[in-house]
């Protein structure tokens, strides 16, 4: 607030994330409905998925890509770019996480629809991807707004690297979702470098309705993921707030029943092939950020 010369009267009243804020306004809705849970969106998925204990991790791929680490009642100072939030607090007690941002995921797959037009829908692509055993060294890195998290570089440029007389639709298009999972390792290994070493992963959004990406995840991770049944877990973390404040659910370890496995996806991959893969994206993002 000093920074921002802001007087401290102009802001709320800071409540729990599970507490009386008023109803709306009976128009709206045809009565006047209790507000009880309250979460930013990351913080709600994060209550969604159930990352209750320090140490659980989800991430959500939607246009972009947002890692949250639950680190229980430690507030954790990154030394590898990671941001440190408040995840949570309840009956005054507080809950911080690490999160790490990636700019472009699914957004890359609307770039590959929209812009070049060599897809007509998003769900072609793990068709596309599974149709050949390896992109053949093509490499997008997607830094169409700059690069976030862990590198935090405004200025990077994407890049198309590797292409070769034999690179096609399939190559850019699997090169395109095997990105969002390089750039969830980057994530990973800021994580590892602040001493904390996730051993699963439970991931939400409208990507991982792809098989193909959630298996190369977990390949390229080393570690196990996890989808739910239910994908908005967003929306299910502010309800389960809001039932915690009603009553429904007497603590929050009450409110893990409600998370439902669809499937969990096992690493595969060896480890020579893995540091491979992993060594060629890094060579990518250097000509990126050289950009």
């Amino acid at each position: 607030c000093r920074l921002f010369r802001v007087p401290k009267a102009m802001l709320p009243e800071v409540r729990d994330s599970a507490a009386e804020f008023g109803e709306t306004d009976p128009a709206l809705f045809g009565r006047a409905i209790p507000v009880r849970g309250i979460a930013g969106d990351q913080q709600a998925a994060t209550i969604g998925q159930m990352c209750l204990a320090p140490g659980d991790i989800k991430a959500t791929y939607g246009t972009g890509c947002f890692v949250v680490m639950n680190t229980g009642a430690e507030i954790i100072r990154s030394q590898n770019k990671l941001l440190s939030t408040v995840a949570w607090q309840i009956a005054g007690k507080r809950t911080y996480a690490l999160e790490g941002a990636i700019f472009i995921a699914g957004a890359a797959v609307q770039w590959l629809r929209d812009e070049l037009g060599i897809i007509a829908s998003a769900g072609e692509t793990e068709a596309l991807a599974r149709s050949i055993e390896t992109t053949g060294g093509v490499y997008l890195v997607p830094a169409f707004t700059g690069l976030g998290a862990p590198h935090w570089q405004a200025g990077a440029r994407g890049t198309l690297t590797g292409l070769t007389r034999g690179s096609g639709r399939a190559q850019i298009a699997r090169a395109a979702l095997e990105a969002v999972a390089y750039q969830t390792a980057d994530l990973f290994g800021a994580f590892r470098h602040d001493g904390i070493s996730p051993a699963a992963l439970k991931v939400d959004g409208g990507m991982v309705a792809n098989d193909w990406l959630c298996q190369f995840l977990a390949d390229i991770l080393g570690v196990t993921v996890a989808r739910p049944q239910v994908m908005e877990t967003t929306a299910l973390g502010a309800a389960a707030l809001a039932g915690l404040q009603s009553g429904l659910f007497d603590t929050m370890e009450a409110m893990r029943g409600i998370w439902r496995e669809d499937r969990q996806f096992e690493p595969a991959m060896k480890a020579e092939a893995r540091d491979g893969l992993l060594a060629g994206w890094h060579r990518a993002v250097r000509q990126a950020l050289a950009k």
